[in-house]
C-alpha cells in the first residue's frame, strides 16, 4: 500500500465504496443489509517490517514501490502503524546508528505489537551474531522494554522471550493470546476485537458442538467455546497449535481439543475414511457437531472442505478474500441461505477487506 494513500479524512468515504462493491458482488446471493465494521484511521496496524537502507554510513527504515522495487523510499512517518510502533521506530533506529555494530550489515526490522503496549522487535542481519552483538542488542531491550530477536542465516537468538501477549476485549470481558514471532496474527486488533464480537454473537449457543477448520492460535476459539458444549479445532502449523493450547490454559477454556490436522485430513476422519494417531487421544465419536467454522488463507475453501462443511447446518465463515468467498458460496448456497453478512476493515487505505457470513440448511 502506497503510504500516499493514507488520508484520514478520506478514511469514512472509502470504507463505504468498500462496503458497497461487496453489497454489490453478494447481491446474487440475497444477502441482508451489511453489518460494517470500521478501523482507527490511524495507529492501526500491530506488526510492520521494514527493510534497513544505508547509504552515507547511516542507516534508515526502507520501502519499495511495486512499480520501482530497487529505489528505496524512506520512511520516516508511518502512522498507520501502532503508537508503540511510532514510538520505538526513531529511538531504536538512533541507537542503531550510534553503534557500528548493530548497524553493521543489518537488512530487516520487524515489529510486533499488542494493544496491551507489550513490543517485540526482530534485528535481521547478513552475518553471524556473536557475545558481543547479544550483551549490545540485551542493553537496548532492557532500555525500551521490549523483547528482541536477532536473526541471520541459520542464526535465532531469542534475548527475552519470542512471543508477546496481547489483551483482547470482547463482550466487556478480557482474553489473553500469546502471539509468536513470525507466526499469523490479526494485524488490526481493535478491528479484531469487533470481529471476535461478532462472531460470538452469531453464534449463538444451540446444545451442540463445533468444528472449526484453520484455527492459528485460537483467535476465534477462545471467544467461541463459550457458546458451545464442546469445540474441536485443527491447524497444520505446531507453532500456532502450541500457541493455540497455551491461550486455552490462561484463558480457562477447558471444552476444547485441537487436532494438528488439514481440512483434507480432518474430512477423512469424519468420514470414517482413514485413521490417524494425531486423534488418537480424540474421540470423535462423541461429538455432536452442528456449527462449523472456517477462516481459510486467501484462496478460500477447496472442493474438498466445500463438501464437508456442506454437511452442517450451521456455518461460519470468515474471509479474508471476497472473490473466493463469492466462489465457496455459490456451492454452498445451493444447500444453505446466507443469515447475516458482515465487512470488517483490516486494511484501511488498500482494496482490501474481511468479509464474515453466517448461514443456516435451507
Amino acid at each position: 500500500m502506497p503510504l500516499s494513500r493514507v488520508n484520514p479524512d478520506n478514511y469514512q468515504h472509502e470504507l463505504n465504496e468498500k462496503a458497497d462493491k461487496i453489497a454489490k458482488q453478494f447481491h446474487a446471493f440475497n444477502i441482508p443489509p451489511i453489518d460494517v465494521f470500521n478501523s482507527p484511521p490511524r495507529h492501526y496496524r500491530m506488526r510492520a517490517e521494514f527493510r534497513v537502507w544505508h547509504e552515507n554510513d547511516v542507516c534508515f527504515y526502507a520501502m519499495f514501490k511495486k512499480e520501482d522495487p530497487k529505489t528505496p523510499c524512506r520512511i520516516t512517518n508511518f502512522d498507520i502503524g501502532s503508537e508503540r510502533i511510532c514510538q520505538l521506530m526513531p529511538l531504536l533506529l538512533d541507537e542503531i546508528n550510534k553503534s557500528e555494530l548493530l548497524k553493521q550489515r543489518l537488512f530487516q526490522i520487524e515489529f510486533l505489537t499488542t494493544l496491551s503496549n507489550q513490543a517485540l522487535v526482530t534485528l535481521i542481519y547478513h552475518k553471524k551474531l556473536d557475545e558481543v552483538w547479544e550483551g549490545l542488542a540485551k542493553l537496548l531491550q532492557e532500555k525500551y522494554d521490549i523483547n528482541i530477536i536477532g536473526r541471520s542465516r541459520k542464526q535465532r537468538l531469542v534475548l527475552a522471550n519470542d512471543f508477546v501477549t496481547e489483551t483482547l476485549t470482547v463482550n466487556n470481558k478480557e482474553y489473553l493470546f500469546q502471539q509468536v514471532e513470525n507466526s499469523f496474527t490479526q494485524p488490526n486488533a481493535v478491528v479484531n476485537q469487533k470481529m471476535l464480537q461478532w462472531a460470538l454473537l452469531n453464534s449463538k449457543p444451540n446444545g451442540a458442538d463445533l468444528l472449526e477448520l484453520y484455527c492459528g492460535n485460537g483467535n476465534f476459539t477462545t471467544i467461541l467455546a463459550q457458546n458451545f458444549e464442546q469445540v474441536l479445532c485443527t491447524e497444520i502449523s505446531k507453532t500456532s497449535v502450541k500457541s493455540a493450547n497455551v491461550n486455552f490454559a490462561q484463558n480457562s477454556i477447558e471444552n476444547v481439543s485441537v487436532a494438528r490436522m488439514s481440512s483434507e485430513e480432518i474430512s477423512a476422519a469424519l468420514n470414517d475414511e482413514r485413521e490417524f494417531r494425531r486423534l488418537k487421544d480424540i474421540d470423535i465419536a462423541a461429538y455432536n457437531f452442528s456449527s462449523v467454522l472456517v477462516d481459510p488463507p486467501r484462496a478460500g475453501l477447496d472442493k474438498k472442505t466445500e463438501e464437508l462443511i456442506n454437511q452442517f447446518d450451521h456455518i461460519l465463515y470468515i474471509s479474508c478474500n471476497p472473490n473466493t468467498l463469492h466462489d465457496n458460496l455459490v456451492t454452498l448456497c445451493k444447500t444453505h441461505a446466507v443469515e447475516k453478512f458482515a465487512v470488517f476493515d483490516q486494511f484501511p487505505y488498500t482494496d482490501h477487506i474481511e468479509c464474515g457470513v453466517t448461514l443456516k440448511r435451507k
